[in-house]
């Protein structure tokens, strides 16, 4: 990668010189002279480039990994992140609508829509009986043709008989519910934590195992307050961040 255009430090500056170093390698990402998933310079190469140690270079490179905006291959070198994708929760529209009014290629692959008895543990999670039929719908999301979430989501049949069998890759679940079922949301329940991606997850996200996920859980309610989805999305958390807004 080429150096000709590097700004020097200023070593007579009052910035201490690991600052600066942060904000030229900042202005790089930015400006998009190191472009997303290139390679930046090797540790070693920066320091040549830029005259401070090795352990300089290393503090501020790992700086900038902690914060998501360069990654890490082991045996290869050190990338620049992707800008992630930045969402609302399901509180304010489907995910698959978001993407796609902000301009991206969105995807969807069904991996199963299945009915199954609810076991107590999910029945609860439903507001139901444990026993009560309930359908059972994994999907895979892609953006720019790129896996970035895993959807597990489970509706009672009495609620919306014969979902099993609308085109869910065609379309979202929540404009089908809306539109066949006339159950509009009117009130989410949601909440976010981490979590560590398993090896199922792994494999439909093209990571590894123990990759950091970010999980969003929804119990989505009627205007009647009749709970009628209960959603888990597990997102990678290197491509996507949640945006949450209050409002007075």
């Amino acid at each position: 990668m080429s150096s000709s255009s590097s700004k020097k430090l200023n070593r007579y500056d009052a910035t201490p010189l690991y600052a600066q170093l942060h904000d030229i390698i900042r202005a790089k990402i930015s400006s998009g002279e190191w472009a997303p998933d290139s390679m930046i310079p090797s540790e070693n190469e920066l320091g040549r480039i830029y005259g401070v140690s090795r352990m300089t270079i290393r503090n501020v490179i790992t700086q900038f990994v902690n914060e998501g905006i360069l990654y890490r291959i082991q045996g290869k070198g050190t990338f620049v992140s992707a800008p992630k994708l930045e969402i609302s929760g399901l509180h304010y529209t489907g995910i698959r609508s978001q993407l796609e009014e902000m301009g991206h290629s969105v995807t969807t692959k069904l991996l199963s829509n299945e009915k199954i008895s609810a076991d107590e543990a999910l029945a609860g999670k439903l507001q139901i009986a444990a026993g009560d039929e309930v359908y059972a719908i994994r999907r895979i999301r892609a953006a720019n043709g790129i896996n970035i979430s895993y959807h597990e989501s489970y509706v009672p049949v009495k609620l919306c008989p014969g979902l099993n069998e609308k085109a869910l890759e065609e379309e979202q679940l929540c404009k089908i519910i809306s539109d066949d079922y006339m159950l509009t949301r009117s009130r989410v329940r949601e909440t976010l934590e981490s979590f560590i991606a398993d090896n199922e997850k792994a494999e439909y996200l093209n990571v590894y195992p123990g990759f950091p996920l970010i999980l969003l859980e929804d119990k989505i309610f009627s205007k009647d307050n009749v709970l009628f989805e209960y959603t888990r999305v597990y997102f990678r958390g290197d491509k996507v961040k949640i945006r949450i807004e209050y409002k007075e």
